[in-house]
């Protein structure tokens, strides 16, 4: 049986939501000589690199990726970054993930960041998707889509040809 794709976001939607969100980073952050973009590994990354890019072309700040790894399906214990804390102490960092669907892997990289001191603490999402069990909001989004639990937004970066689609 072959599952049907309902695009919600072609490459050019995509791009527009990336320039916005990077522009409501960089207003939050105007005062900043650096901030960190903490990417949920893997398409969370994708999507701070991407962030990377156009927050380098409008922003006098310096902005660093910090790729954030963990178990998605047992994220207690497992969550692990590029930087180390004292790279990211009292520093501004926005948390970046492509979808929140339940707030399960956002709230468990929250959680990682607040043991340390921090100057700023926001977080970005791509898709954010109307069905939390965690009490974890999106500072940042793209687009806010409704959907029945039996469907997955499925985002997917490829080089002049992102999307994202419902299955």
């Amino acid at each position: 049986m072959k599952v049907k794709l309902d695009k919600i976001l072609d490459h050019k939607a995509i791009q527009h939501k990336i320039r916005r969100i990077a522009y409501q980073i960089y207003e939050s952050n105007v005062n900043e000589e650096e901030i960190i973009l903490a990417g949920i590994a893997d398409n969370g990354y994708k999507f701070a690199e991407r962030l990377q890019v156009t927050l380098e072309e409008i922003a006098s700040f310096k902005t660093i990726l910090c790729k954030v790894t963990m178990n998605k399906q047992d994220p207690l214990g497992t969550v692990k970054t590029s930087l180390t804390k004292e790279e990211y102490a009292h520093k501004s960092i926005v948390l970046i993930d492509d979808v929140l669907n339940s707030g399960t892997t956002l709230i468990y990289g929250v959680q990682h960041f607040l043991n340390v001191p921090l100057k700023r603490f926001k977080t970005a999402v791509l898709v954010n998707r109307n069905h939390k069990k965690y009490p974890v909001k999106a500072d940042f989004k793209g687009i806010s889509l409704s959907t029945s639990l039996n469907e997955s937004v499925k985002v997917m970066f490829r080089k002049g040809n992102d999307m994202a689609v419902l299955e």
